[in-house]
């Protein structure tokens, strides 16, 4: 090899080493995820998904740069507070907390590490921020609901069933503890229709069926179901009972709507978890969750399944179809 060809070759790879080896060197983070969800949900793995293609965009890949470990509770709190400890053991950087049983585990676990919660719908309520501007402490994130739209469920069910006078609501008081916040607003919803509202706790998935059932067979009955990671859970199976017993029912989520449940109206979770990527990508990188205010969802959708109506021969009024911003037919 000529001498200048040889120098140009040997100061090129002096240049490339150093940022092999800064490369090699640099230290993975390591980032804790606790979800409420069950790890086979499709809708759950895309919520992740989004989250790592939000990370990945700020420079944060899976076994490279970071490091993920993952616990699933399939929407039961019991093994929640387990599986925050067992993610406390690995000395996280930070933790990302799915839904409010998921943030209260963790939150009951460390007042140090940062925690950036994802579909939280009461977090100054549950006290572990001190308000959305100004959090405080090591929490912060982003919250689900505006409860207001508990209204907006009942007004949706009477402009699709004139005639509505009851409406069955069922909830998991475990995963849901801030259902009292929506029911003020169902309530209030209720009385301008003069319709009458049964409130039911369901406590696991063998009350289901026979909830809607029972629901099912008083005339001129809707049924609310309250989102919460139990629900969310057990979509399917309440969306099969509710078409079995054709009770139109209203969700929280348009995944629902999309699985043929008849109507949704709510935002959008995916991006809450593409948006989360970028309070973990400030943390890592120095920021402290008391300086970065709680944020909450800035869309909500109105998806309407004409399937299920036909099915359930309900006909959707022409002005709620015009203002729904997904018809699925």
């Amino acid at each position: 090899m000529k001498r200048r060809a040889f120098i140009t070759l040997l100061g090129g790879a002096a240049a490339v080493w150093p940022l092999a080896v800064r490369a090699q060197t640099k230290q993975m983070r390591r980032i804790g995820v606790v979800m409420a969800y069950a790890e086979d949900d499709l809708e759950a793995q895309a919520w992740i998904r989004a989250l790592l293609q939000g990370l990945k965009d700020h420079g944060w890949v899976d076994g490279s740069t970071a490091r993920f470990d993952y616990r699933w509770a399939s929407g039961n709190l019991e093994p929640m507070g387990s599986y925050a400890a067992e993610l406390m053991a690995l000395n996280p950087d930070l933790i990302v907390a799915a839904a409010t049983p998921a943030l209260e585990a963790v939150w009951r676990e460390t007042r140090s590490v940062p925690i950036v919660f994802v579909n939280v719908a009461d977090p100054i309520g549950q006290g572990s921020v001190a308000s959305m501007a100004q959090p405080g402490g090591n929490v912060t994130g982003f919250t689900s609901f505006e409860f207001s739209m508990g209204g907006k469920w009942v007004e949706v069910l009477k402009e699709i069933s004139p005639s509505l006078v009851r409406i069955v609501i069922i909830y998991n008081p475990t995963t849901a503890p801030y259902f009292p916040l929506f029911f003020r607003w169902i309530e209030a919803a209720a009385a301008s229709f003069a319709v009458k509202l049964i409130v039911t706790p369901i406590h696991d998935a063998a009350e289901i069926e026979r909830v809607i059932a029972t629901a099912a067979h008083e005339s001129n009955s809707s049924l609310i179901v309250v989102p919460s990671a139990f629900m969310t859970t057990h979509r399917e199976l309440i969306i099969g009972a509710a078409a079995r017993d054709r009770l139109p029912a209203i969700y929280g989520y348009s995944y629902y709507a999309a699985s043929g449940g008849l109507v949704s109206y709510g935002f959008d979770v995916r991006d809450l978890f593409r948006r989360a990527a970028s309070y973990v990508d400030r943390i890592l990188k120095g920021a402290k969750p008391a300086d970065l205010p709680v944020q909450a969802p800035t869309t909500y959708q109105l998806v309407i399944n004409l399937r299920t109506a036909k099915a359930l021969g309900i006909e959707v009024p022409a002005t709620l179809l015009a203002r729904a911003d997904e018809v699925i037919e």
